[in-house]
């Protein structure tokens, strides 16, 4: 298998969603987006010209376990600074690490450099508790990869939370850190 993120292969498994099932999932509940198509982008840094041209907040996720292997879905936008020993205590919760990319795709069925929001929609057991950066959430257009990082999706805040509920994730909103104005 390859194991270098930045180039495609053909032997991996299709996603459980892919980017389209997910866009006619969007549709069936009524919920409005702007799709844009770009080259994959798998870093906050290499998506900086890709995010400059589409508007919106563009933002990042975070798929973490802490030391009881609870899972943590982060979503915040790409300018909120953040570190995992203050997350501890936002969260309530130790050793805060990065989950595998094996348990990512076994839990939200994506691959390193796609963790999205809307990866969710396969964590049909609820063991992913979801945090949503308040400030990102007070942002009138927000912008994620749906399920794969060579298109990005822009969507109200409300949607995404109506995207969520669909799915059976009730998410917490958190002040999560501080927006560090050289990254805007």
């Amino acid at each position: 298998m390859n194991t270098d993120p930045h180039t495609q292969d053909d032997d991996l498994p299709p996603l459980p969603t892919s980017s389209d099932d997910l866009l006619t999932y969007l549709d069936k509940l009524g919920i409005a987006y702007d799709l844009h198509h770009h080259r994959p982008v798998f870093t906050v840094e290499e998506s900086r010209d890709v995010d400059a041209a589409i508007d919106g907040c563009g933002c990042r996720n975070l798929f973490l376990r802490d030391k009881k292997k609870k899972m943590f879905l982060v979503v915040l936008a790409n300018e909120t600074a953040v570190d995992l020993k203050s997350l501890e205590g936002v969260l309530d919760c130790a050793r805060l690490s990065f989950g595998s990319a094996g348990r990512l795709w076994d839990f939200l069925g994506v691959r390193p450099g796609s963790v999205c929001p809307f990866s969710v929609i396969n964590d049909t057991d609820n063991q992913i508790t979801v945090i949503l950066d308040s400030y990102m959430m007070d942002q009138d257009i927000v912008c994620y990869h749906p399920m794969e990082n060579h298109r990005t999706i822009a969507l109200k805040p409300q949607d995404l939370l109506k995207f969520l509920d669909s799915c059976g994730h009730t998410p917490h909103i958190l002040d999560i850190g501080q927006q560090n104005e050289t990254s805007q």
